[in-house]
C-alpha cells in the first residue's frame, strides 16, 4: 500500500538530511505507527508522501502509484489530516465537506450517508451549519478527520491525530481505524502518545535524526530489548542513545 524507498530530503542544498535514506513498506490492512522525537523527520516524511514536499532522492509509491510520476492518482488514494488542520474559516462545516466531496467526485447520496455517519460519530452533526471559524481546535480536528474519510481512502495518513480529541472521540476514532483496516485499507500515523501506539498498531517504526532505527511488531521490538519492556521504555532507550 505504501512503499518508501531510499528517500532523502534536505531543506538546505548540501545540508544535513532531515530524512536520510529512508526505506519503509506498509501493507494493506495494517495500522502503522510512525514514532520519533521532535525533529526526527516524521512530518517531513508525511508531507513528501502526500505530495506537499518533493524528496531529493528515492521513490514513494502509494497504492501502486508513484507520487512523482502519477501524483493525482497517488493523492486520490490518500486521506490526510495534518497535525494542525488549516481549514477555511469563512465556510460552514457542511460547505467544506461538500467541497472535499466534489474534489473526489463523490456522489450526492454516498456523501450524505457518509457525512451523517461520521458527523454523528464525532458529535459534530449539530454544528454542520456553523462557520468553521467558530470551531474549537478539537472541533476542527474532528471536521478534518470527517473530510479525510469521505472518499473512503485506501491509505489514511494522520499526523498526531489524537491531539484535541476528547476521550470519547479518541475512543471512537480508534475503533474507526480498526474498522478501516478490517476492510483491507491502511492507516499510517505519527504520534507521541506511545501507549496508544502500543495498543493499536500492528507495527511501529521509530525514526531518529531522519533514519529508521527500528521497525516491527511489539513482540519483535521486545525480543530486541527486554521481554517485559513497554514501547515507552524501548522508545526512550533507542532515541536517547
Amino acid at each position: 500500500m505504501l512503499s518508501i524507498r531510499n528517500v532523502s530530503k534536505s531543506y538546505v542544498k548540501d545540508g544535513v538530511n532531515v530524512v536520510d535514506n529512508l526505506n519503509l513498506e506498509v501493507a494493506p490492512g495494517e495500522i502503522f505507527g510512525f514514532l520519533g522525537p521532535n525533529g526526527a523527520g516524521k512530518t517531513t516524511t508525511i508531507k513528501m508522501t502526500v505530495g506537499l514536499l518533493k524528496q531529493d532522492k528515492g521513490s514513494i509509491t502509494v497504492n501502486g502509484h508513484d507520487t512523482r510520476q502519477n501524483p493525482l492518482a497517488a493523492k486520490s488514494s490518500i486521506g490526510y489530516v495534518p497535525d494542525n488542520p488549516d481549514l477555511y474559516d469563512k465556510l460552514r462545516a457542511f460547505e467544506y465537506i461538500n467541497f472535499v466531496a466534489d474534489v473526489y467526485g463523490i456522489e450526492t447520496s454516498v456523501r450524505q450517508q457518509r457525512l451523517l455517519r461520521l458527523a454523528r460519530m464525532f458529535e459534530i452533526h449539530d454544528a454542520l451549519s456553523d462557520l468553521i471559524g467558530s470551531f474549537s481546535h478539537g472541533m476542527k480536528q474532528k471536521l478534518a478527520l470527517t473530510a479525510a474519510l469521505m472518499h473512503a481512502p485506501p491509505l489514511l495518513i494522520l499526523d498526531e491525530p489524537m491531539v484535541g480529541l476528547d476521550p470519547r472521540s479518541a475512543h471512537l476514532f480508534k475503533e474507526l481505524m480498526n474498522e478501516h483496516c478490517s476492510q483491507g485499507k491502511t492507516v499510517f500515523f505519527s504520534t507521541h502518545i506511545l501507549d496508544v501506539a502500543e495498543r493499536l498498531c500492528h507495527r511501529v517504526g521509530i525514526l531518529r535524526r531522519g533514519r529508521l532505527i527500528t521497525c516491527g511488531t511489539m513482540e519483535e521490538l521486545r525480543q530486541a530489548a527486554t521481554a517485559e519492556s513497554s514501547l515507552e521504555s524501548i522508545f526512550l532507550g533507542l532515541t536517547e542513545k
